[in-house]
C-alpha cells in the first residue's frame, strides 16, 4: 500500500467512528479535537518520514474503532449502555476512545513531549463529553482505557533499543537491537 493511500484510509476510519458515536448534539470543539489528535500523530508521523509510524497509527486506531465497537455493543443493553442523556452505547465512550488512540500513539511512538499535550486534549474532551451529559465519567474512562491498551499493543517506540538473552550450541551471550 502506497503513502498516498494511507491518509484516505485514515479518513474512513474517522469518519466510520463519527457515523458510530451517538451523540444528543454534537459538541463541536470536541469532535474538532477529536479528530485533530489522531490526524496530529498521522502528520507528524508522515513529517518525520516515518512510514511505519503511519502504519502503526492507522493499525492503532482501526483496532480501536473495531474494539470500542464491540465494547459498546456488548454493554448496550446493559445498565451502563445507557447514557445520562438517556441514549444508548454510552459504555465506553467513542469520542475518548478516538481521540486518546491518537494520544497514545503520540506518547508511545515519539515521547512523553508529544504525548502530554495530546493527552491533554483527551482530558478535555473527557471532561465535555461528561459536562454535557453525554456521558458517565466511567465511559469516559472506559473509552480511553481501551484506546490506551490497543495502542501498546500496535504501536513501538521510533527508536526502540532491545536486549535479549542469546543462547546457542556453543555460546551464550545478549543480542543488542536498536531502530533507527
Amino acid at each position: 500500500m502506497g503513502k498516498s493511500v494511507f491518509l484516505p484510509v485514515f479518513a474512513a476510519l474517522v469518519c466510520l467512528h463519527g457515523n458510530t458515536a451517538a451523540a444528543a448534539k454534537p459538541e463541536l470543539p470536541s469532535d474538532i479535537v477529536m479528530v485533530l489528535v489522531p490526524l496530529a500523530g498521522y502528520t507528524i508521523a508522515r513529517f518525520k518520514d516515518d512510514g511505519e509510524g503511519e502504519k502503526q497509527l492507522l493499525r492503532s486506531v482501526a483496532a480501536g474503532v473495531v474494539a470500542h465497537a464491540i465494547t459498546a455493543a456488548a454493554f448496550n443493553h446493559t445498565s451502563w449502555g445507557k447514557r445520562p442523556n438517556g441514549r444508548q452505547y454510552g459504555f465506553p465512550s467513542g469520542h475518548v476512545a478516538l481521540v486518546t488512540s491518537g494520544a497514545a500513539f503520540l506518547q508511545d511512538r515519539y515521547g512523553w513531549h508529544y504525548g502530554v499535550p495530546a493527552y491533554l486534549l483527551a482530558g478535555y474532551v473527557a471532561w465535555q463529553r461528561v459536562e454535557t451529559g453525554h456521558h458517565y465519567w466511567r465511559d469516559v474512562i472506559g473509552g480511553g482505557a481501551l484506546a490506551f491498551g490497543v495502542s501498546k499493543l500496535f504501536v513501538t517506540p521510533q527508536n526502540a533499543t532491545h536486549i535479549a538473552p542469546v543462547v546457542g550450541p556453543d555460546f551464550i551471550g545478549l543480542r543488542w537491537e536498536r531502530s533507527f
